[in-house]
């Protein structure tokens, strides 16, 4: 057994971070400056997206994008029910009702037809969750709803992920929003971005996470004149991303390839030797695939042959230092949305909330920490 535990996700951080943030605080501005810019630029770039324009928070992300929509009081904002509490409390901000929705057994996402059983004439949004690092077919989901109805992509899993087309999560002119959080595949600790390709909704993004104003506080410190005029333009919040993040962000991205070929190559020995125990041992769908981000690595539990249920694996799993979690509850399932929103039936998300188990993985992990998972979960399952 390990000595020590080991947490199903953490940051890789080397000694160029420490330094990029180093040469910020010395410079004497960390708030939101020069290297927000670049980082937007440089992720810009990389997503394949004409614009990304970063916040506080993925959550941020999301209830923006919203808002630039102009979803509000009355509307309804369709979400799977197998996701953060943020993607529905994003619309809850905004005034608007979430809608849960049921998914796909093995893909663990949402699915067309699932969602156009939701549809009502009050239907303005279906914020699509790439679940895991899995995208989902966009193409396919625009071409079943009507033209009203606006998608946002929820991809907080999914920095780093390929469409079925081969083209980077980020590029489908969609709303994309994205987290930079702790245990995220690339992390500045906390942090979201938006990757967007229309140029008015960039600008209004911009200026609402800025309280609404027309410039940022940087341009307003360097340049008097802006700083004596500025106006307030609209009701906006407090949700700018800084250049002490930034910088973070910037060499997390310079190492990302890095990153990913090791969250693949950590998945491929999952995948290879735990398929000793399929067909009961079932993976999330397309976990085997290079275009999955796997931030999450999800198997299902072949519940029906155990003596234990998956609570028990998971403290089983613990016990012996593996840090397994559970990635979610269903949110239809929680007190609050059942009492905001009444109680609901959705039999294939309450049937793998159940079954799922999500195995440590990150760039930080070395081969002995993967081999310690794979013989961890071998001896509890066979056992």
């Amino acid at each position: 057994m390990r000595n020590t535990y080991l947490p199903f996700g953490k940051p890789n951080f080397s000694e160029e971070e420490i330094e990029a943030i180093t040469r910020v605080m010395r410079s004497g501005w960390i708030g939101m400056g020069q290297e927000v810019v670049a980082f937007e630029q440089e992720l810009a770039r990389y997503c394949g997206a004409k614009h990304v324009v970063t916040v506080d928070s993925c959550t941020s992300a999301l209830f923006l994008s919203l808002k630039v929509n102009g979803i509000g009081e009355g509307d309804e904002v369709i979400i799977p029910s197998l996701t953060w509490c943020s993607t529905a409390n994003a619309a809850i901000y905004c005034g608007a009702k979430p809608v849960f929705c049921d998914i796909d057994e093995n893909t663990l996402c949402l699915t067309p037809d699932l969602v156009l059983k939701q549809v009502t004439t009050r239907t303005k949004a279906v914020m699509v969750v790439h679940y895991g690092g899995l995208t989902i077919d966009i193409g396919e989901l625009r071409k079943a709803l009507p033209e009203r109805i606006r998608i946002i992509e929820d991809a907080a899993h999914a920095f780093g992920s390929s469409y079925s087309d081969g083209k980077t999560v980020g590029s489908s002119g969609n709303l994309t929003c994205f987290s930079f959080y702790a245990n995220k595949n690339l992390s500045t600790g906390e942090g979201g971005a938006i990757a967007l390709n229309d140029n008015e909704l960039a600008d209004k993004l911009r200026s609402l996470r800025q309280h609404g104003m027309p410039v940022n506080a940087w341009k307003r410190f360097t340049n008097p004149k802006a700083m004596i005029y500025s106006q307030l333009e609209q009701l906006g919040h407090k949700m700018n991303y800084i250049d002490l993040h930034a910088c973070i962000g910037r060499i997390q991205l310079k190492r990302f390839n890095d990153f990913q070929k090791t969250r693949q190559h950590i998945g491929n020995r999952y995948y290879n030797e735990l398929k000793v125990l399929t067909p009961a041992l079932r993976f999330q769908e397309g976990l085997e695939k290079e275009s999955h981000a796997k931030h999450l690595y999800v198997i299902k539990l072949p519940l029906d042959k155990m003596k234990i249920n998956r609570d028990e694996f998971l403290v089983e799993m613990r016990d012996k230092n593996i840090g397994a979690s559970i990635h979610y509850m269903p949110l239809h399932m929680m007190d609050y949305y059942k009492e905001s929103f009444g109680k609901q039936s959705l039999p294939v998300s309450e049937k793998v909330f159940d079954e799922i188990i999500t195995l440590p993985i990150s760039a930080a992990m070395t081969d002995n920490d993967t081999t310690d998972v794979i013989e961890t979960t071998k001896l509890i399952l066979t056992k």
